[in-house]
């Protein structure tokens, strides 16, 4: 069995590998694809996070590609340092992660390329943009909903996954100083008395439980799981590794809650739970047409996010887990929406029957499966291991 698993995960690799040349070249600029065929422009942020699995899988001709990405969105970036949503589109701007993922994304290529002063102009621009973007003049950044990743769900104030990005690519650029100064306002509990005083300043600690809040401001948050921004906290060293090994145990205790209730059919976790469903306070009406219970960003199975999942597994030293967790998205990323390609790479996946429901051959699917399978295979986390390493011996137990 152990052997098939592995023949299954190397031929997974090769089709990652041809998936991402597939869509190297796209019909913007020669910029890469995000999907091979559904989404051919080229979103900053997936391209952004697929630099993950490209710098980790040396190809030279995907480097190049994620160069060019880089350069232009330098190019394009605003007077003030804000990235656009897309690499080609100066004009199509107000995006909350996709100037922490540049910053992040410039941090690994210097690191691939040993090229420590590329882009410095840029990123000297946003490290300031992105300083405006507290609204108490702190560290902890804020963002209007439906602004990051999740544009179908909304995050309000201070969210976990666009603050962990800030504290990672505060640590791969060496702002080390203020990664602790972020790391020590996400470490204060939410606020959970009616009353705000004026020195009691939100954090994303919430109390009795393993992980961090989804969202945070004032005193209003959200404690509803986010798989992604808590499996950042874990690879980036904000959790702490009794908190990350605490975290995993819980993930997967709820997980099997979910399956025991017909509510997860596979062996991976939601990206967010639990469901937010119709008789909840934060359900919207336009959530009955993109983000049912299950689906899309509220529960549905992302696999570039379960590459993550396995990635923090590795960090967290459960080796044994993060092996089983690759094959599970192995077999995953096997199945198809159109049903016409054997590795289908696809965008999500509907929790409660684990069919593919959104595009097939996603750039960020296939790149943040390689960086899974790199991290599974060496018993590291390229990237993260160095910014864990500083963060530990930097103080403070989160």
């Amino acid at each position: 069995m152990q052997n098939t698993n592995g023949h299954e995960i190397e031929k997974a690799k090769a089709a990652a590998i041809e998936v991402l040349l597939h869509n190297a070249h796209g019909p913007f600029h020669g910029l890469p694809r995000t999907a091979g065929w559904g989404y051919p422009e080229p979103y900053t942020r997936d391209l952004m996070f697929s630099i993950f699995g490209i710098a980790v899988s040396e190809n030279q001709e995907l480097l190049a590609s994620i160069r060019k990405v880089l350069e232009t969105l330098a190019q394009n970036q605003t007077e003030r340092g804000h990235i656009p949503s897309l690499v080609h589109d100066n004009d199509d701007r107000g995006a909350s992660d996709t100037t922490p993922l540049f910053l992040l994304g410039v941090g690994i290529f210097r690191k691939v390329t040993g090229e420590m002063d590329f882009l410095h102009e840029a990123v000297a621009k946003s490290l300031l943009w992105m300083e405006y973007q507290s609204p108490s003049d702190r560290y902890l950044v804020a963002q209007q909903p439906t602004s990051d990743w999740r544009d179908e769900q909304w995050v309000t104030g201070y969210g976990l996954f666009v603050n962990a990005l800030v504290y990672s690519y505060l640590r791969i650029l060496g702002k080390h100083d203020r990664a602790d100064k972020v790391r020590q306002e996400m470490g204060r509990f939410t606020i959970a008395a009616g009353t705000n005083h004026h020195h009691v300043h939100e954090g994303l600690v919430v109390k009795h439980k393993p992980y961090y809040a989804f969202w945070s401001y004032k005193i209003h948050s959200s404690e509803r799981f986010d798989l992604l921004g808590n499996c950042l906290a874990i690879l980036s060293g904000i959790a702490s590794p009794s908190r990350a090994d605490e975290m995993i145990s819980w993930i997967e205790a709820e997980c099997d809650n979910m399956r025991a209730r017909g509510e997860l059919a596979v062996d991976l976790p939601p990206n967010f739970f639990p469901y937010i469903r119709t008789h909840d306070p934060d359900w919207l009406p336009r959530y009955s047409l993109f983000n049912n219970p299950g689906e899309y960003h509220n529960g549905g199975i992302w696999p570039f996010i379960c590459g993550f999942y396995v990635a923090a597994l590795v960090a967290a030293k459960r080796y044994t887990l993060a092996r089983e967790k690759l094959v599970a998205l192995t077999l995953c990323i096997e199945t198809s929406n159109s049903g016409t390609v054997y590795f289908g790479f696809n965008e999500w996946i509907k929790a409660q029957n684990g069919k593919p429901m959104g595009q097939d051959w996603q750039t960020w699917s296939a790149a943040l499966f390689l960086y899974a399978a790199k991290c599974v295979e060496e018993k590291r986390t390229p990237f993260f291991d160095e910014m864990r390493s500083v963060t530990h011996k930097s103080g403070s137990v989160q």
